[in-house]
C-alpha cells in the first residue's frame, strides 16, 4: 500500500526490464492517487463554501416569508424575489465551474467568434462604452461564443459593481499574436497582495458587503473561461486611476 516504494534497478535482463517498468507503472498510480486526492479536496472546498454561501440569502427568503402578510408592501416581494434571483445565479455559477474543472466536458462548439462585436452588445447592455480599436477590422478569435460572451458579462458587471457609477471603458485589440481585452474602470482598486486572490473561488476582498452583490464566482469563472481558450488574465491597475 506505500505507492512511494521503488525496486532497485539493475541489469539488463528481463528481470532487470521488468523493475524499471514496475517503477515507472508506481510512478504513474501515486501521480493518480496525489490528482484524485486533489481534486476531492477541491471539490469538497467548494462545495463546503458553496453550503455556507446559500445559507445568507435562504435565512433572508424565510425570515421574509415569515413576517410577510396578505398586505405585505411590494418592496418586501422584490427583495425576496432578488434573493431567489441570487440563489439561482450562484448555483448556475457552482455548476459551470464544476465543469470547467473537468478537462473532459463538453464545453461547446469551438468556433471563429467576432469578440469585438461580442463586447460591443455587452457594452450596449450594461452601460460601458467600448473603445475605438486602432485596428480597422473586428478582433476574431477561436472559442466558444456563450463562454466568451461570459467572461465578458461578469468583467463588466464587477466593474460597475465596484466603480461607483463611474465610467467603465472596454478595449478590445490584438497585441502580436493575441487577442486582448481590457475592461477598465475607476473603483478603489484591488491592494497587490490580492490581486491574484480575487480569482479564487468565493474570495472576496476584506470589508467587501454581501449587499453590494455577487456571490463570489465571477472572476473565478472568468479566469477558468479564459484559461480554457489558451489565454490568461490579471488584474492591474489603471493608469487613468
Amino acid at each position: 500500500g506505500d505507492l512511494s516504494v521503488r525496486v532497485p534497478e539493475g541489469g539488463d535482463d528481463e528481470v532487470g526490464f521488468l523493475g524499471s517498468r514496475f517503477n515507472h507503472a508506481a510512478e504513474q498510480v501515486q501521480g493518480l492517487v496525489a490528482a484524485r486526492d486533489a481534486l476531492l479536496a477541491s471539490q469538497k472546498s467548494l462545495l463546503a463554501n458553496a453550503s455556507h454561501e446559500l445559507r445568507s440569502p435562504l435565512a433572508r427568503i424565510r425570515m421574509g416569508l415569515a413576517l410577510m402578510d396578505s398586505e405585505s408592501d411590494a418592496r418586501a416581494k422584490a427583495e425576496i424575489q432578488r434573493n431567489i434571483e441570487e440563489l439561482d445565479q450562484l448555483i448556475e455559477e457552482i455548476l459551470l465551474a464544476s465543469r470547467l474543472d473537468s478537462r473532459a466536458a463538453d464545453m461547446g462548439t469551438v468556433e471563429a467568434v467576432d469578440l469585438t462585436g461580442l463586447a460591443a452588445e455587452e457594452c450596449a447592455q450594461s452601460g460601458a462604452e467600448l473603445a475605438a480599436s486602432p485596428q480597422a477590422q473586428a478582433v476574431v478569435v477561436d472559442g466558444v461564443a456563450r463562454l466568451l460572451r461570459r467572461v465578458v458579462r461578469n468583467l463588466l458587471e464587477n466593474a460597475r459593481r465596484y466603480s461607483a457609477g463611474g465610467e467603465v471603458l472596454v478595449e478590445v485589440l490584438r497585441e502580436g499574436g493575441e487577442a486582448v481585452l481590457r475592461v477598465r474602470d475607476h473603483g478603489p482598486g484591488v491592494p497587490p497582495a490580492q490581486r491574484e486572490r480575487i480569482f479564487e473561488p468565493f474570495y472576496r476582498l476584506p470589508g467587501a458587503s454581501e449587499r453590494a452583490g455577487g456571490v463570489g464566482l465571477g472572476l473565478a469563472l472568468v479566469k477558468s473561461i479564459v484559461q480554457r481558450h489558451g489565454g490568461q488574465v490579471r488584474c492591474e491597475d489603471n493608469p487613468g486611476g
